[in-house]
């Protein structure tokens, strides 16, 4: 047998050109399905911000309504510059401003309600809370977002010895062991099991009224004019 012919057998590599040309094809089949699949999530995402923000919206007014005990009506302020104000200055993208919610019944204000967040022990906490200035008292507490953990942590929202105990609360709020408080209006009944979310609550709550709280009493007293 010659050489020539031994050379011509079965599995000799392909010419390098042709390898070249079917890695060329096999990445613009890559670049063009990645591409086709980019643009369907892009069409997607956008067909689809409507509804869940149509969905968020209507999540977020049932929860000031709940938390502020059925008011009339509600404001919508904006926290900016140091105060609340109903409207903001031109250019300023509402977006970016965070925003408390004023309830009224018969045209008198009954307190506010603030939505605020920080970690727990799984996730970002997201609570809403209705709270009265004017006597420094929490209306209720209601969980807007959790990741916390099935049958522990989120028994922040699931279990109503917990979220009913904020109903005429007084903060500063203090966390204690179920069971080992005193009975004053500053105590809340940590979930065993779930001390880290059930603190994190406490925590939104307190952070929130000491970073707002001057601006909350200098609002109320303004809308009762």
């Amino acid at each position: 047998m010659s050489d020539a012919h031994a050379g011509s057998g079965k599995g000799s590599p392909p010419p390098p050109a042709r390898a070249e040309a079917r890695s060329l094809r096999l990445l613009g089949t890559l670049a063009g399905g990645g591409l086709v699949a980019g643009l369907i999530l892009v069409f997607v995402y956008e067909a689809t911000q409507p509804t869940i923000r149509a969905y968020k919206a209507e999540v977020l007014r049932q929860a000031i309504y709940e938390v502020l005990k059925a008011p009339d009506r509600y404001d919508t302020l904006f926290v900016y510059d140091g105060r609340l104000t109903l409207e903001l200055p031109d250019g300023v993208d509402s977006d970016d401003v965070e925003r408390v919610y004023l309830g009224y019944v018969e045209r008198e204000p009954v307190g506010f309600a603030i939505a605020a967040g920080k970690p727990g022990f799984q996730d970002i906490i997201r609570i809403i809370f209705g709270y009265d200035a004017a006597t420094n008292t929490i209306l209720g507490m209601k969980v807007l977002e959790s990741k916390e953990t099935p049958g522990l942590g989120d028994k922040i929202e699931k279990d109503m010895a917990f979220v009913t105990q904020f109903d005429g609360a007084q903060p500063e709020l203090i966390g204690v062991k179920r069971g080992k408080g005193t009975g004053d209006s500053d105590e809340i009944d940590m979930i065993t099991g779930a001390t880290i979310s059930s603190r994190t609550v406490i925590q939104i709550i307190n952070e929130a009224l000491e970073r707002l709280g001057p601006m909350l009493e200098t609002y109320g007293e303004v809308a009762k004019r």
